[in-house]
Parts: structure tokens; C-alpha cells; sequence
């Protein structure tokens, strides 16, 4: 019975926690975030897709077919 009742603590002090202390971000600063997010996504995707080209170009004149 003991752990039903912590049990039943914690996840007051979860709602508690979530509902009153904690900052949500606005609507525009979650806009900023994604795009941050995006751009880095994209650009590391780029980066990646390069490598890749430069990779198989060494490898061809390496392993010609």
C-alpha cells in the first residue's frame, strides 16, 4: 500500500511541476527554434550528401569497374 501512495505523490508532483513551474516556450520562440532545427538539418544533410559524392568518386578511381 505503501507504494500506491508514493505512487500517487509522484504523479501529483509531476502534474504540479508541469502545470506551475514550468516556462512553455511562445509561440514565436518555438517558430525560431524549428527553423534553427531545419536549417541545421538541412545543412548537415548537404554536408553528408557531399562526402558521399566525394567518397564514391575516390572509390571509382580506386575500384574502376
Amino acid at each position: 500500500m505503501k507504494i500506491f501512495k508514493t505512487f500517487i505523490n509522484y504523479c501529483k508532483a509531476c502534474y504540479e511541476e508541469l502545470a506551475h513551474k514550468t516556462t512553455w516556450p511562445t509561440y514565436k520562440e518555438l517558430t525560431q527554434s524549428a527553423v534553427v532545427v531545419l536549417s541545421a538539418s538541412l545543412i548537415i544533410a548537404i554536408v553528408v550528401w557531399l562526402m558521399d559524392v566525394a567518397f564514391k568518386a575516390v572509390m571509382s578511381s580506386v575500384y574502376p569497374n
